[in-house]
This record gives structure tokens, sequence and C-alpha cells, in this order.
């Protein structure tokens, strides 16, 4: 439906209710269609087209790296909610989600169970041994692999698939031999960005808001 097939105002009359939310629509839709990528969006697309699977860190990507102890040491972590729906729409575009860190908590666990993300690897300190299991599982190439990591432990990974991403609270050295850095940082928006690109390069991203939009 769009504001020419509401019901039409009385002349001289407010527009009716139909009308101002086409008429909103069709303004977020063209906002959205702007292109307002950056060089560094526009120049990963190409790797991003043939990602299957997408493989994250957690401290410092999926967190903002804090880590916080109860007074009996049980270890919380805090996920942003932007970040679980976008791994959601990556998965219901077809795209697989797994998990590879050095760390282990229960609290990741309850995580990565509600977004139910098929590959997790906790206390994984040798994390090329835990892609080596990924890749034999899943039968992907490395170049239809991205992973998203912060700090030095992450390189041994970023430097071997198809897409590499770090966010902007990631090191320096890790920053300069991605293919991609956020414009967010871990735990505020980082893995829903890189979850958009994919989308847009797959050709599904105005596909899946547009499927939102006709939600309102």
């Amino acid at each position: 439906m769009d504001a020419s097939s509401c019901p039409p105002s009385t002349p001289g009359s407010y527009p009716s209710d139909c009308e101002v939310r086409e008429g909103y629509k069709k303004l977020v839709r063209k906002k959205a269609m702007q292109n307002t990528r950056s060089d560094n969006w526009m120049a990963s697309l190409a790797r991003a087209k043939d990602i299957k699977l997408l493989l994250l860190d957690v401290d410092g990507v999926l967190t903002d790296g804090n880590l916080i102890y109860s007074h009996d040491g049980k270890e919380s972590k805090s996920f942003n909610t932007q970040d679980g729906f976008g791994l959601r729409i990556l998965q219901d575009a077809g795209v697989e989600v797994g998990i590879i860190t050095a760390r282990s908590s229960e609290a990741l666990e309850r995580r990565a169970l509600d977004l139910k993300i098929g590959h997790l690897y906790q206390g994984s300190s040798d994390k090329h041994a835990a892609y080596k299991e990924v890749v034999k599982a899943t039968g992907l190439k490395p170049f239809q692999i991205a992973y998203m990591g912060d700090d030095w432990l992450d390189l041994v990974l970023l430097k071997r698939v198809g897409l590499s991403a770090a966010p902007a609270n990631a090191v320096p050295e890790v920053r300069a031999m991605v293919h991609y850095t956020t414009t967010q940082t871990g735990g505020h928006g980082a893995v829903r960005e890189l979850c958009d690109l994919i989308l847009e390069a797959m050709g599904k991203h105005t596909e899946i808001f547009q499927y939102y939009m006709n939600r309102c």
C-alpha cells in the first residue's frame, strides 16, 4: 500500500492517518536507500557477498570488553540487543553464526542458546584449532567465512578468512590488517554493523528492511 491507495481526504482537510503513515514509510525507505556508506564499506562488499559463516570473538566484540564478577566469583557479561537481532536476521538469510573465544562463561552459553548459535567454542586458547574444526564440520572454504576480533589472539584467524573485521575499539595492530573496521565499538552495535554489511552484499538488506516496514 502507498499514499495513492489510501482513501482520499476531503479537500482542505488534514491528511488521513493512512496517508500520514504511508508517507512516513515512503520517506524512511528513501532515506534508507541513500548511499551514505563509507569507502571502507563499499570496498568490502565484494568479499562479503560470498560469506556463509560469521565467526565472532566475544570480549571486546559481542561485549564492551569489561568483565564483571559477582561476590561469589561468577562472571557476568552485557550483550547488545541490536547485535542479537542482527545475528538473527543474518541466520534467517542463510548465514551460519559461530563463536570462538578463549574464555568460558555461563552467560555466554545462555546467550548463544538464545540466539540459536550452532558453533560455540569456549575456552579455546588455540583458536586456530577451533577454526579448523568449524571448517571441517561445515565444509566451507576460507573465502566463505568471516571473522571479527579485537586483539592479538584473533590475528591467527583474521588472516585466514575471506572477510576479516574489527570493531572500532580493536587494538591498532588489528585495525591495521583487517578488511573492514566498524564505526561502532564492541558491545555497542559493531556486530550488527557487520551483519548489515553482509546482508547488503548478499542483496538482501533492502528486502528484509522492507519486510519489517510492511509490518508497521
